[in-house]
């Protein structure tokens, strides 16, 4: 193999893998929200729960009292007639991720999930702001 050519293949490996990083931490935070949102959809609320990082379990001690507060004060996250992801943002150990929802009575609502980073690398929802816009503001 040509001096260049073996070159070009090394330099290509040292970039690729920076872009795939990059995007792993999004990815896994969709993946968290997608399985959650299956586990209030399956009404499964010891997987819902999970989910929820321990400022949340300490505020929620138990998945019933979990349950019951996503299913009255988060109606479009608990039963989301569509969802899409939308922008998300990096700062520190926190993605914000925004989850855009069209209810099942038609209205259209934003979701901006904040999830931390665990000192076991998972990521577990810190909490959600709903805005009853779509796409929501700056994030």
């Amino acid at each position: 193999m040509p001096a260049r050519l073996r070159y070009c293949l090394f330099a290509l490996v040292l970039v690729l893998p920076q872009p795939l990083a990059a995007a792993e931490p999004i990815d896994t935070v969709q993946s968290v929200i997608e399985r959650q949102i299956g586990a209030f959809l399956d009404d499964d609320k010891a997987e819902a729960y999970s989910y929820a990082s321990p400022q949340i379990r300490s505020k929620f001690p138990n998945e019933d009292v979990f349950f019951d507060m996503v299913r009255r004060g988060y109606a479009p996250v608990y039963r989301p007639g569509n969802f899409a992801f939308g922008r998300s943002k990096i700062k520190g150990g926190t993605i914000v991720q925004e989850v855009l929802i069209s209810a099942p009575d038609g209205k259209d609502w934003t979701a901006l999930y904040y999830l931390e980073k665990q000192p076991d690398g998972s990521y577990k929802i810190n909490g959600v702001q709903m805005l009853q816009q779509a796409p929501g503001p700056e994030i």
